[in-house]
């Protein structure tokens, strides 16, 4: 009988196929924290939007009813004096312009479910709409997120 000397190929194969099929749960896995990380910077970003509007319409309180987009530009409110309603539409096309530029969508809406008048600021990236309707791509539908939205909503303040 011959003694085998060193490690036969078949060894060798079996352990490069179970050393391969660990490096791609690796692999697999790294791509879902890089996904995840991406999913949680989108979602800063919206919450900072989100906030930066929310403190703005706190100051404004007079100008509650006048936060929304409109097609003609706003008023210039940095170098010149505003009302109330003139400084809420400033505000909201420079945050609007913000979320633009991050590639986001911002609206305010009146929020839903709620027996409170109360405004809603809807944030939404990707394929997602900033605003309320029965399917993708809308942010909600009534009381609840569509699934896979990729969207925040933050109440803001009570009016009437």
């Amino acid at each position: 009988m011959i003694k085998q000397q060193g490690v036969g190929l078949t060894e060798v194969l079996v352990a490069l196929i179970l050393l391969s099929i660990a490096v791609l749960g690796f692999v697999a896995l790294q791509i879902r924290a890089l996904a995840a990380s991406y999913e949680a910077g989108q979602q800063i970003q919206a919450i900072n939007l989100a906030r930066d509007l929310s403190e703005r319409m706190r100051i404004n309180r007079a100008g509650l009813r006048h936060y929304q987009d409109i097609s003609s530009p706003a008023t210039t409110c940095a170098a010149a004096f505003c009302t109330a309603n003139e400084m809420a539409q400033y505000d909201f096309a420079q945050v609007k312009s913000r979320a633009s530029d991050l590639g986001m969508q911002i609206n305010i809406w009146d929020c839903q479910g709620s027996t409170l008048k109360r405004k809603c600021i809807y944030v939404a990236w990707s394929e997602t709409t900033a605003s309320n309707g029965n399917a993708a791509p809308h942010c909600t539908n009534g009381t609840a997120y569509v699934p896979n939205a990729k969207c925040i909503i933050m109440e803001v303040y009570n009016y009437d």
